[in-house]
């Protein structure tokens, strides 16, 4: 009988062995089972755009796609690409632009730590406002920067420079960033004045250029609001005052 309820016990440890290998096999297999990419991303990858995320859209055979330069729509095979708005007609909604807004609002969190802030004292709403030093509309802006801190609207900035990320543009840029007083240097450059080089400058700039043109930015000033929407182009106090009211309003 003993040898019995040895040789059970033998034969339990021999089976929870196997099945631990067995397990652990099916672990390492799941952990090196290579990611297959969707067709459209090695098609857009070839002409140098960056998928971001595939999902499936309203159009039966399309596919929504969310790179580095935008919203797209690509056949399921990734032979053809479309760029521009979809609407759905029956509920007057702009899919693109809905698709956009949640891409926005993830960009700008993960950025905020980098933007140039001027906030204000009875803050009722922010903006986030894509500039350019050169801008005549973004120095107009600026320039009115205390109507809108009189309504209370905090303005935090992300550079734009619409020359790309080469030129002087772009090194002024660099370095109003890499200033310790950045607000004081951002003022300064929109009236004019050449900002201070400042050596082994590691602002992030270019990942501020490339984060707006996935928003869809192709020009400056750009004004995202909080609920992800966009404001191409300058819009004086009022105006931003009264869409920040409409969006407190609705939440």
């Amino acid at each position: 009988m003993k040898k019995l309820v040895v040789g059970l016990a033998l034969a339990g440890v021999s089976a929870l062995a196997s099945y631990n290998l067995w397990a652990e096999s099916v672990a390492t297999k799941d952990q090196i089972a290579p990611v297959v990419a969707e067709p459209v991303e090695i098609k857009l990858a070839s002409v140098g755009i960056t998928v971001k995320r595939v999902s499936p859209s309203p159009v039966p055979g399309m596919q929504e796609v969310i790179t580095d330069r935008g919203v797209f729509y690509a056949s399921n095979d990734g032979r053809y690409l479309m760029q521009g708005t979809m609407i759905d007609l029956d509920q007057r909604k702009n899919l693109t632009e809905a698709a956009l807004s949640d891409v926005r609002l993830e960009g700008v969190k993960e950025y905020e730590n980098s933007m140039i802030v001027y906030k204000a004292d009875n803050e009722k709403g922010k903006i986030t406002v894509f500039t350019d030093i050169t801008c005549g509309y973004c120095r107009k802006l600026h320039r009115e920067l205390d109507d809108y801190l009189d309504k209370g609207i905090t303005v935090q900035y992300l550079a734009f420079p619409r020359g790309g990320l080469s030129g002087s543009g772009y090194t002024d840029l660099m370095n109003v960033w890499c200033a310790d007083n950045k607000q004081q240097a951002l003022t300064d450059a929109k009236a004019g004045s050449k900002p201070e080089t400042i050596e082994q400058c590691n602002a992030p700039v270019a990942e501020h250029y490339q984060l707006g043109q996935s928003f869809g930015i192709s020009g400056t000033p750009a004004i995202i609001l909080s609920d992800g929407s966009m404001i191409p182009g300058y819009q004086p106090a009022d105006t931003i005052s009264r869409a920040i009211e409409q969006l407190n309003h609705k939440s």
